[in-house]
């Protein structure tokens, strides 16, 4: 494979905090050679060479919370319009979820997944395995075998386990494999049925709610039994002021916790749902400005482990339906980068501790040989101008789905070149 060298660029490290200009050479899918100046002390030989011209070079998004319609719901999405998404987006590498048809609870549906995003040529393909059988907070998933086949950690997605023996029995299995655990907080029979956050506005509105507190309460009980089990947890999308403190108690007493926000918690809050808008209909729901503020500081005070884009493809029919019947969730691969970039021009966080819970973060929770700008690690690049303005046109998104609730909004931050395992899989110009 030829080379690559990209010079002129501002590397934004966040593993090793360096944040200055440098240049990077690729060879065989992994990164080379760094240097801090913008060029090579000589020209590489047989490299092409790319001139990024100033542009920010950081490591690839890794995105832990992706959902396919593949298998079983291809109207929704497929596997090649996810990569190719997550390609525009700088994502490169993304965790599929399991609950698709049938639920991935079992190793040759994990090997089945990653193959076909093997196949695909893009970027890099990981599948998450279930915790129970068919998603059901019943009987245990296959953890062991599916942890053989290669899942990067286990859960059942938007699910919450109810019955605590099962959830006890889920962790004290998984950590005889040291397997992570990913699971919602949330108290499953307060948060049942749903669509917005108690409140004068969900009151006025007239929608099904429930108590902020349910995510507290809900996130309490995880940890208690993650410490009593030694098991490997993260937290699936904390959204609360309540549960952040909870979190921070636990991590005070040595609790091996990690935990993960959507862009949609760090960009939204409930008045965002306006005159009913379902494409701001969202599992965990929309919360107030104050625990939306809450979230923005954590990612500054480096609380925050991974920021996902929640990715949930839902076609129009699943939209055009009243707020409380709408299915929830939004496309976010293509807008997760500019969207986590108005924590930088709007809150003010520093760009490499925007970065950090989007690359080595994540990267470290599940083992991978990325996530970082230094030699020998896997040439997962993204070059990006953060100050270029876009207007998201939700029309013109690689998903299949079109139900993105930045749909309107003007950004700033433009993927300029994505590169996965040492291959160009997206360029600006490609799209012209």
């Amino acid at each position: 494979m030829r080379g690559l060298a990209l010079i002129n660029a501002r590397l934004v490290d966040p593993a090793s905090g360096y944040d200055g200009p440098g240049c990077v050479l690729v060879r065989d899918g992994r990164i080379e050679a760094v240097e801090y100046q913008p060029t090579f002390p000589s020209r590489p030989e047989d490299a092409r060479v790319i001139d990024c011209e100033g542009a920010v070079l950081a490591p690839g998004l890794v995105d832990l919370r992706v959902k396919s319609g593949e298998p079983g719901s291809e109207a929704r999405e497929i596997l090649r319009s996810v990569v190719d998404a997550a390609a525009a987006g700088g994502v490169t590498t993304l965790v599929l979820q399991p609950d698709t048809h049938p639920a991935v609870d079992e190793p040759a549906l994990v090997d089945f997944l990653m193959r076909r995003g093997r196949d695909l040529e893009s970027v890099n393909v990981l599948a998450a395995g279930a915790l129970t059988r068919g998603l059901k907070g019943e009987g245990l998933a296959e953890i062991g075998l599916m942890d053989e086949a290669g899942a990067v950690y286990f859960t059942d997605a938007d699910h919450v386990i109810a019955d605590s023996r099962v959830l006890r029995r889920v962790m004290t299995y998984a950590g005889a494999f040291d397997a992570l655990v990913a699971h919602r907080p949330a108290d499953a029979f307060l948060t049942q049925g749903a669509a917005a956050t108690s409140g004068e506005l969900a009151s006025r509105m007239g929608l099904p709610a429930a108590p902020a507190i349910a995510e507290q309460m809900g996130l309490a009980r995880d940890l208690a039994l993650a410490e009593s089990t030694g098991a490997r947890l993260l937290v699936d999308q904390i959204t609360t002021a309540g549960a952040l403190e909870v979190l921070r108690q636990a991590r005070s007493r040595g609790v091996e916790v990690a935990a993960s926000v959507s862009i949609n918690h760090l960009c939204f809050n409930e008045v965002d749902i306006g005159d009913y808008r379902t494409f701001m209909r969202m599992d965990p729901p929309l919360r107030s400005e104050s625990d939306r503020q809450a979230m923005v500081e954590a990612v500054r005070d480096g609380e925050i482990d991974a920021i996902v884009s929640a990715h949930t493809p839902v076609p129009a029919e699943g939209k055009r339906l009243p707020f409380a019947e709408a299915e929830p969730g939004s496309v976010g691969l293509e807008t997760l980068l500019p969207g986590a970039l108005t924590l930088h021009h709007d809150a003010g966080v520093p760009l490499i501790d925007v970065l950090r819970p989007l690359t080595s973060g994540p990267a470290e929770l599940i083992g991978l040989e990325a996530g970082r700008l230094s030699a020998g690690a896997r040439a997962d690049l993204v070059l990006f101008d953060p100050d270029a303005p876009v207007i998201i046109d939700a029309d013109g998104l690689m998903s299949r789905s079109k139900n993105s609730a930045f749909d309107g909004r003007r950004l700033q931050g433009r993927v300029l070149l994505t590169v996965a395992t040492g291959r160009i899989v997206w360029r600006e110009a490609a799209s012209n």
